[in-house]
């Protein structure tokens, strides 16, 4: 692929904005795993009824940022982002354990059993999901860039997407048979949610395509890329 560098002023504006993307990286991913323990529906239009954590959530939010690194600053820096979040997760689940442990006041407004309840799993849930997620996430931007170097940088459209799909797949059973499998979610649940929860992220997939695009284009017209070049920040 094309490499680019840059200007000192222009190079620290795209260092910043690859940091604010790799927070909103880490953001989705550890608030993802906090939440994950509430489920809700969602009718799509009658077609089909979806029911699904609220952990899915901001779940998309982290392929789709790492595809923006993928096709702006590269494969390198999308598999840096990926391994930070690893870290950012360990960090949360350390601070979760230790809150965890801690006795709650006669007063507190949230109770040792309640908080129990809502984080007492977590530790589990973040393994299942931790292992999960670097698998998809490597298995995406790998995808990402094969398909990169085939089109020699054209269609956008076919690499995210195609990426995307075969990586969240491999993200939704992998959480969902390891959370079953962990016992904490019942094995009834299992193809329901893995068939809203693979669904869900298709369609989210494929509606964030022109945001994608429209990102793409700004970088393009900003640092005057040209099509499949990409931004070295070293």
């Amino acid at each position: 692929m094309l490499k680019k560098r840059l200007e000192t002023k222009d190079r620290l504006l795209a260092f910043k904005i690859y940091l604010i993307l790799g927070a909103l990286f880490i953001a989705s991913l550890v608030v993802s795993n906090l939440i994950f323990q509430k489920f809700f529906y969602w009718d799509f239009f009658g077609w089909y009824r979806f029911e699904i954590s609220v952990g899915i959530l901001p779940y998309p939010i982290t392929f789709l940022i790492t595809d923006i690194i993928s096709e702006i600053y590269g494969k390198k820096k999308a598999n840096q982002v990926v391994t930070m979040g690893i870290f950012a997760s360990v960090f949360s689940l350390g601070i979760i354990y230790v809150a965890n442990a801690v006795p709650a006041i006669e007063n507190s407004p949230v109770s040792d059993v309640l908080f129990s309840k809502v984080f007492g799993q977590t530790a589990l849930a973040v393994l299942a999901s931790m292992i999960a997620y670097l698998a998809a996430q490597y298995i995406d931007i790998y995808i990402f860039h094969f398909w990169k170097r085939i089109t020699n940088g054209k269609m956008l459209w076919l690499r995210n997407n195609f990426s995307t799909f075969t990586s969240q797949f491999v993200d939704t059973f992998a959480v969902l048979f390891l959370l079953c499998n962990f016992k904490i979610l019942p094995w009834e649940m299992f193809n329901g949610l893995l068939i809203s929860g693979f669904l869900f992220k298709v369609i989210i997939a494929a509606l964030d395509t022109p945001i994608l695009y429209a990102v793409v284009f700004m970088f393009q017209k900003r640092f005057n890329l040209k099509r499949g070049e990409e931004l070295v920040l070293d």
